[in-house]
């Protein structure tokens, strides 16, 4: 354990320092070809609605066991040739599992267009990072759509990612992302996908369920350190994370709400069809562009506050096996 966190904390650095170059290839560019391309597959032998739900289990079968098996072949091939190598590609694998780096640059983005009082731009950058329709929020709405977004993906992107790293290295870290990139792609319950994305939408909800509750300390943790309400992010939490849809993407939204002191959730509109999400936090003032920097910031900190716990974990475990 405390050699995988060792690799994770080199992996850390690589992701906040260099993120993920595009003149690299990137494993889940690769995972979410391969899902589109088995959705073909599938589609064009099974016709009948019916039979798609017993299909939805290949997803996560082939395409997450896939990734785990690949990964896990490559770094023992690699190991017979040269140790050092398959320690620099597990590190390098790793750090395209989280994007600590990627997100605070998409919602830093959104964040500084508002500040330049650039409102078609910041509603061109949020839109690429959210799915509801941007082209005619005012700023208060932009801003609670990168705000949501990046307290979120806190979660996904960042926290169970590592956690997966440091139970069982880059092989399993790359069966969550590849779980992960599933759910993005697949598991909509929509009547497109409500059979064939089922497993994968499930899976990813119970691999995400503990490190979302682990978030929340963390995040608390970040809060105090930056002199947010953390009562109010508490209370938020237990009142409000149960009410989104997702079991598990409330905690880290109700946590931040009550840390900004603000209301999330909402009217959003899909190809112009209004959506009504459940509402988290209070409304105790009007949600500004400043709350993107802050929500980055409290990203930041609640990541690295994890990366040091998995430091001590690892060596207080070592020293118990010891």
């Amino acid at each position: 354990m405390l050699v995988h966190a060792i690799y994770i904390v080199i992996a850390y650095l690589i992701d906040r320092i260099i993120g993920d170059p595009r003149s690299l290839p990137h494993p889940v560019v690769i995972i979410g070809k391969s899902i589109s391309l088995l959705e073909k597959a599938i589609r064009s032998i099974i016709v009948k609605e019916r039979y798609l739900k017993l299909a939805g289990l290949l997803f996560p079968l082939l395409i997450a066991g896939g990734s785990y098996l690949i990964v896990a072949l490559l770094l023992y091939g690699l190991n017979q040739l040269n140790h050092v190598l398959a320690v620099i590609a597990e590190i390098w694998l790793i750090s395209t599992t989280i994007a600590t780096k990627g997100l605070a640059d998409a919602g830093l983005e959104v964040f500084r267009h508002l500040k330049n009082q650039d409102v078609r731009a910041a509603r061109k950058s949020l839109g690429m990072i959210v799915g509801r329709d941007t082209e005619n929020l005012e700023e208060s709405e932009i801003s609670r759509g990168a705000v949501e977004t990046v307290a979120e993906n806190i979660v996904d992107a960042i926290i169970s990612p590592l956690c997966f790293a440091l139970i069982g290295g880059a092989p399993l870290a790359m069966l969550y992302r590849a779980v992960n990139t599933l759910d993005s792609m697949v598991g909509y319950k929509n009547e497109k996908y409500q059979n064939l994305g089922w497993a994968s939408a499930r899976l990813d909800d119970l691999l995400n369920y503990l490190p979302a509750r682990l978030t929340v300390g963390m995040m608390l943790l970040a809060s105090w350190m930056k002199r947010l309400d953390i009562a109010g992010a508490w209370k938020m939490m237990k009142r409000d994370a149960r009410l989104h849809p997702s079991p598990n993407s409330g905690y880290p939204e109700a946590t931040i709400a009550g840390a900004l002191q603000i209301q999330l959730g909402g009217t959003n509109y899909y190809f112009g069809v209004p959506s009504e999400r459940a509402k988290m936090g209070e409304p105790l003032r009007y949600i500004e562009a400043n709350d993107i920097f802050r929500t980055v910031t409290i990203m930041k900190t609640t990541s690295t506050i994890c990366v040091i716990l998995f430091i001590v974990i690892s060596i207080v475990v070592e020293m118990v096996l010891k």
